[in-house]
């Protein structure tokens, strides 16, 4: 026990114990649905502004971010084994560092969630408006409604960015009204995007419009851009960082992984290097044929990716000579820039139709760890209120939608980005705390995988979150603190007294009607 009182870990795995799930899962599966987890969001959405933040830095960025991913990914695959129930790196800290600290997770959680959807929101907005209406229909959205406003960064004279609003209403409604992804769905669209990507490897890097001059300077703005700046390769780093969130995925397959030990961190490192390599031949074919220099400021560092500076410089170009780092639909702007306009329109459209279901599953976990929390006596009861009729918490699911919508209309997608990473990368080092303290509090607990050289790889881990953290921008890393301090004020004002661990009562069962257990019982308080 550490910070107060600890949620007992028999109880949270008697869950486990009760849904033991067959193994049938071997490495070449859990490598192919971590590629599927991985690519989407951060590689159409952030490719322009990681070129802002560090021009052809951008491939040693996505290698920096790569690497810190595949170390935390070992530490989630050996506790998501050992805990496999609801509420990932919340119930993880619950049950070795204490409510408070599992309080402070899973509200950073809170925030990952909701802000990523919003980032995603406005991603999709870029590929609607600049392929859907502008290239198919004709359709010119005007800049007051298709940007967030100039005083927050963004899209010059933009009021509201319409089209994420309403992309992020209509996937609340779906959640609400019980629509589920369906695997199948899901697998085609996981097909379309790496198609797209391949397609667009294919049709840059050997393409004559290729020009390796375009590389020089590689490092613009330097390794390190400075302290709260968020520029060079690594505050570039810290917001692509966005690229690979949702590998922690298939660590959660552990339990039905055969020979996990083997199986598991061949499925991790193998999916996150492949989408790392991928990541690296995409930026280079977008900087190698149109370029990827950075606008520079007076000062000789580049303008902040989405700020009125740079919105006003990009305004002064002509539609058909953007920069990369202008445009809100970077890969399919490149192939439209260098003569394939179809293959380009026809990427378009695969993010179009990709990244709504990864709005859907980044809102859906965003509900369901409030559910988990509500459940737990830490919000109120009434948030994880069941509608009769659609069966879903559908409460906390409007308050999300609205909260994802709100932030979808007037912040731009690269300020998104690096909030959601300031929550995650708080997640990640907690969890890989939370790894360490268990070897050494529960050691002979069973685990069907465990961390190899866990003595380096834990520490590497919270070193590079931290790392990557202080070199996010100034406004992402005080979101994070601001954040915390309102939780902890909802938390000693509400969720303190009305917690269920601190009224002597804890979930057996995931299922099931908790009971009561007795106070004095070890682990409880």
């Amino acid at each position: 026990m550490i910070f107060g009182r600890v949620k007992p870990l028999d109880a949270i795995l008697a869950t486990a114990e009760k849904k033991a799930l067959h193994r049938t899962l071997g490495w070449f599966q859990l490598t192919l649905f971590g590629i599927g987890c991985v690519i989407g969001t951060g590689i159409f959405v952030l490719t322009s502004a990681g070129a802002q933040k560090a021009g052809p830095g951008l491939m040693l960025a996505f290698a920096i971010a790569g690497l810190i991913c595949i170390v935390a990914a070992l530490c989630y695959a050996e506790i998501a084994a050992m805990i496999p129930v609801a509420g990932s790196a919340y119930t993880y800290s619950y049950a070795t560092m204490g409510e408070l600290v599992g309080w402070t997770v899973g509200w950073a959680l809170i925030l990952e969630y909701a802000v990523a959807a919003s980032a995603v929101s406005v991603g999709w907005s870029g590929y609607f408006t600049g392929t859907i209406l502008n290239e198919f229909l004709g359709i010119s959205l005007p800049a007051w409604l298709s940007g967030a406003p100039l005083a927050l960064g963004g899209v010059e004279g933009g009021f509201i960015n319409l089209p994420a609003v309403v992309i992020a209403l209509l996937i609340t409604w779906l959640l609400m009204v019980g629509t589920t992804e369906s695997a199948r769905v899901n697998a085609v669209l996981v097909a379309i995007k790496v198609t797209a990507l391949t397609a667009f490897i294919a049709l840059t890097i050997p393409s004559e419009a290729f020009d390796a001059d375009r590389f020089n300077p590689f490092l613009p703005a330097g390794v390190f851009g400075g302290f709260g700046t968020g520029v060079g390769a690594v505050g570039a780093a810290a917001t692509i960082f966005f690229a690979y969130v949702g590998f922690d995925a298939v660590s959660t397959a552990a339990e039905e992984t055969k020979n996990p030990q083997r199986n598991v961190p061949i499925g991790l490192v193998g999916s996150l290097l492949f989408c790392t390599v991928f990541y690296i031949l995409v930026a280079a074919g977008a900087i190698g044929t149109v370029g990827g220099q950075p606008i520079m400021g007076p000062n000789g560092v580049p303008f902040p990716a989405g700020s009125e500076e740079l919105a006003r410089q990009c305004a002064t170009f002509a539609a058909n000579d953007l920069p990369l780092v202008c445009s809100n639909e970077a890969l399919a702007h490149v192939l439209r820039q260098i003569g394939w306009s179809g293959v380009g329109n026809m990427l378009g459209i695969a993010a179009f139709l990709a990244l709504p279901s990864v709005i859907l599953i980044l809102m859906f976990g965003q509900t369901r760890i409030f559910f988990v929390m509500s459940r737990d006596g830490l919000l109120p009861d009434r948030l994880s209120a069941v509608h009769p009729k659609w069966k879903t918490p559908y409460i906390v699911t409007a308050i999300t939608g609205a909260a994802v919508a709100f932030a979808a209309a007037f912040l731009p997608v690269g300020k998104l980005a690096d909030i959601a990473n300031a929550g995650t990368l708080y997640a990640f080092m907690m969890v890989a705390i939370a790894v360490m303290i268990l070897r050494r509090t529960e050691p002979n607990r069973q685990r069907s995988f465990r961390t190899p050289a866990l003595w380096l790889v834990g520490p590497l881990t919270i070193a590079g979150c931290i790392f990557l953290f202080f070199n996010l921008p100034i406004d992402a890393m005080l979101v994070l603190p601001l954040w915390g301090i309102l939780g902890l004020a909802i938390y000693y004002g509400y969720g303190y007294r009305a917690s269920h661990l601190g009224r002597g009562l804890v979930e057996v069962h995931e299922s099931e009607a908790v009971h009561d257990i007795d106070p004095s019982t070890p682990g409880t308080r």
